[in-house]
């Protein structure tokens, strides 16, 4: 694990740019950037019409380290090129940014009120590859609907487990269990899943470090013990459906937690725009997330 970027990981100020929509996500993330779906034919166009709108971001002067301390990318732009160099190393030698990749592979059918991580078969491999691309760290999404001590308990435990295997191979896992903000029972799903986390965080090995990515709780604070955690080396808030300016809003009531904003990041942001009012634009979203990451 490169020691300067767990130094900036564990000490830095900023965010962490989410750039990983993939799957059934990429047609909505293109329209959104005002890319219909009469403009590709195929996987491969469309993955191409991906990487130039995330070409455009990070190439962009309002991505700056000054602001952001990371960036999550999925692995078809991990395997990608910008100005000849793979995206991750990209990142961090031009940007002084650092890469993470999302690791899972989409979320199993609803049961005992959560959405587990379909499995991983080629997850070893990925890792390897990740590695040699300059990949500091990883990311993999649960999702918990219902408040059902069984389902959160499995959804922890899967991440966790997987977590340990990640840290083994020299990366930074984050952790991802995320509360629906829709669930009529959010409130009582964070108290069984911060129960949960203390138990898995508490079982760690002393030399096991984890970062861990959740929704914006509905008490704020309340997730302030995890920050101060000696096994988290960061929590992360994203922003789960929230229009920018309420994420930020809620994400500045809580303390020590950063933004890792996916939606929320490129609002407003479209491909027919010039490069000045993209650039102003992404620069006024960049500093506001900053600026409610800092509390």
């Amino acid at each position: 694990m490169n020691t300067e970027q767990l130094k900036r990981m564990e000490t830095g100020k900023g965010f962490i740019a989410a750039l990983d929509q993939s799957g059934g996500s990429t047609p909505k993330a293109l329209l959104q950037y005002g890319v219909q779906e009469d403009r590709y034919s195929n996987e491969e166009e469309m993955y191409t019409l991906v990487h130039e709108m995330r070409t455009r971001i990070i190439k962009s002067p309002a991505f700056s380290s000054e602001y952001i301390l990371g960036a999550i990318l999925f692995e078809n732009t991990m395997d990608r090129k910008i100005d000849g160099q793979f995206t991750g190393e990209y990142l961090w030698e031009q940007k002084g940014i650092v890469p993470f990749l999302k690791i899972d592979k989409g979320l199993a059918d609803l049961q005992n009120g959560v959405q587990v991580m379909k499995p991983m078969p080629e997850l070893d491999s990925l890792l390897n590859r990740a590695n040699e691309k300059g990949i500091f760290g990883t990311k993999m999404r649960s999702v918990i609907k219902e408040a059902n001590p069984e389902g959160i308990k499995r959804v922890v435990e899967q991440q966790f487990e997987v977590g340990k295997q990640i840290f083994a191979k020299g990366l930074m896992p984050i952790i991802e269990p995320e509360v629906d903000i829709y669930s009529r029972d959010k409130q009582q799903s964070e108290q069984i899943l911060k129960e949960e986390l203390h138990k898995h965080l508490s079982a760690l090995d002393e030399n096991v470090k984890v970062m861990l990515k959740l929704s914006l709780p509905t008490k704020d604070d309340f997730y302030k013990d995890l920050v101060d955690h000696p096994h988290v080396i960061r929590v992360v808030a994203l922003s789960g459906g929230y229009e920018r300016d309420e994420a930020n809003e809620k994400l500045a009531r809580n303390h020590g937690i950063i933004a890792s904003f996916s939606r929320a990041l490129a609002e407003s942001l479209v491909a027919q725009q010039t490069d000045q009012d993209f650039n102003k634009l992404l620069s006024s979203s960049v500093e506001s997330i900053y600026k409610a990451s800092l509390t």
